[in-house]
């Protein structure tokens, strides 16, 4: 019923930048809150950034004035604009959202496919 889809991962130098991004498609009556989190080789996924359908935002202390989220509601899209990227920061990034489709009482969350980062030594 509800498709995330991450675009813009990949490699970069340390230092560098790069931008996620996760559009949603399908029965899409209203989504709530969106947020990207992330997991490392060997280690529990973690959450990187939160946003909330009226733009309050909750990051990380480990991303915090490094990382941007941001959406786009017209577009049923958020974005994770990262800086002074480190090798610790090496993950897959996972995107998700909170959705009221046309057909649930309730919103439920959903979950996009992941995009690998790799942030080069």
């Amino acid at each position: 019923q509800v498709q995330l889809v991450e675009s813009g991962g990949g490699l970069v130098q340390i230092g560098g930048s790069l931008r996620l991004s996760c559009a949603a498609s399908g029965s899409i009556f209203r989504i709530d809150a969106m947020g990207w989190y992330r997991q490392a080789p060997g280690k529990e996924r973690e959450l990187a950034a939160t946003i909330t359908n009226s733009g309050s935002t909750n990051y990380a202390d480990s991303e915090k004035g490094r990382f941007t989220i941001a959406r786009d509601n017209a577009k049923n899209t958020v974005y994770l604009q990262m800086h002074s990227l480190k090798p610790e920061d090496t993950a897959v990034y996972c995107c998700d959202a909170w959705v009221l489709t046309d057909s649930m009482p309730t919103n439920r969350e959903y979950w996009g496919q992941g995009a690998q980062v790799t942030v080069a030594s």
